[in-house]
């Protein structure tokens, strides 16, 4: 069984920096192409970045393109998301999510439901 652990989060001022973590057990983490998700109350799941199972292309959301950097270790089974230049509007809860379906997908999808593992989930409040 494929678990994702995300750490990391917290309550920082506008401008500040933070770093989260997500762990994988359970599956071939080295395979999966690698994505990261926010939601707040009442709104969709928003697609943040994504890194591809090689870690050679990444993607982001334009609101986040400049700032923040999702970078992945295969051998620890981790994947990161640098969050730097922090803005209130960035609050929410961040969630990293896995897709295994790395041969039928050249590139990591935007699209949520393309992912098939999630993480419970790490709160990031930003205070202006």
């Amino acid at each position: 069984q494929v678990q994702l652990v995300e750490s990391g989060g917290g309550l920082v001022q506008a401008g500040g920096s933070l770093r989260l973590a997500c762990v994988t057990s359970g599956g071939t983490f080295s395979t999966y192409h690698m994505g990261w998700f926010r939601q707040t109350q009442g709104k969709e799941r928003e697609f943040v970045a994504s890194i591809k199972w090689s870690g050679l292309s990444a993607d982001y959301a334009d609101s986040v393109k400049g700032r923040f950097t999702i970078s992945r270790l295969n051998s620890k089974n981790t994947v990161y998301l640098q969050m730097n230049s922090l803005k209130p509007e960035d609050t929410a809860v961040y969630y990293c999510a896995a897709d295994p379906q790395v041969g039928s997908r050249y590139t990591p999808s935007r699209n949520w439901n393309d992912y098939d593992y999630w993480g419970q989930g790490t709160q990031v409040t930003v205070s202006s």
